[in-house]
């Protein structure tokens, strides 16, 4: 059993929540020789610790036990979909729409190690190889897909499978997405415009310096901090880019369950 105390220890509430979710066998299956919620904790403190796995705490279940089971719950989209019916939870709870109909769209740039290095890019601009991570929020910083790309490639060249796939998982409903100046070009809007999006961008004026709050673009800026604090996301530390996005969204998963805490009683 996991040492009480750990910051990444979930509630009952939260486990309970959850549970669905991550249930891809019953809890009592004959062939589980470790607790879900044990190894859910690991999880959780590997996502918040940036740890080797090799350094995982004996307190938790074996590291091979914990990497083939975070393999299974990524591969099933268990926390991607837990994200989608919390964004939709939040939403109502702040008398908002449940699907959004408009997005904010944003990347960022994480260093490369040994692990991720044979798919990393360098980017220029950045001065750093690495992975290009592309997010998509609502406005209210809610994530709703996510892509990643090697660092060399330009942002404008995602929009247009973001812009498909945020329409697919909203249910069509969007219709406007703000982007930043990384994302100018008739071509990239008529990429957007194919999922029936139109694309705004939002303009840092030429005569402002240093760090200035734009219209829109905040919010998805503040997302991005959030997730950094997951130390498991600060650099891309995976050996594949489908293991990077599932820790996004477990990171997400914890901070809307969070959020939202109050209301899941």
């Amino acid at each position: 059993m996991a040492q009480q105390g750990y910051p990444s220890d979930v509630d009952d509430e939260t486990y309970q929540f959850l549970l669905p979710y991550l249930a891809l066998s019953p809890e009592n299956a004959p062939q589980r020789r470790y607790p879900m919620r044990d190894v859910l904790n690991a999880l959780l403190w590997m996502s918040r610790t940036g740890a080797q796995w090799a350094y995982l705490p004996h307190d938790f279940p074996p590291p091979e036990i914990v990497r083939s089971q975070a393999q299974r719950w990524f591969a099933a989209h268990c926390f991607e979909n837990a994200v989608h019916d919390l964004r939709l939870f939040s939403r109502i709870q702040q008398q908002r729409g449940g699907e959004p109909s408009a997005i904010i769209v944003d990347s960022r740039t994480l260093q490369s190690t040994p692990e991720s290095g044979h798919r990393a890019g360098y980017d220029g601009a950045k001065r750093r190889k690495g992975t290009k991570v592309h997010l998509v929020v609502d406005t209210l910083g809610h994530l709703i897909t996510l892509m990643t790309s090697p660092a060399n490639e330009q942002d404008r060249a995602q929009v247009k499978a973001l812009c498909r796939e945020a329409q697919e998982l909203t249910g069509g409903m969007l219709e406007v997405a703000f982007v930043d100046q990384g994302y100018t070009g008739q071509e990239t809007l008529n990429a957007a415009r194919k999922s029936n999006i139109e694309l705004i961008v939002v303009k840092r004026s030429d005569a402002s310096r240093g760090f200035v709050l734009l219209p829109r673009r905040w919010v998805v800026e503040r997302s991005l901090a959030w997730l950094s604090r997951f130390r498991r996301l600060g650099r891309d530390l995976e050996r594949l880019s489908s293991t990077l996005i599932g820790f996004h969204f477990l990171a997400a998963c914890v901070l809307m369950l969070a959020k939202n805490k109050p209301f899941l009683g």
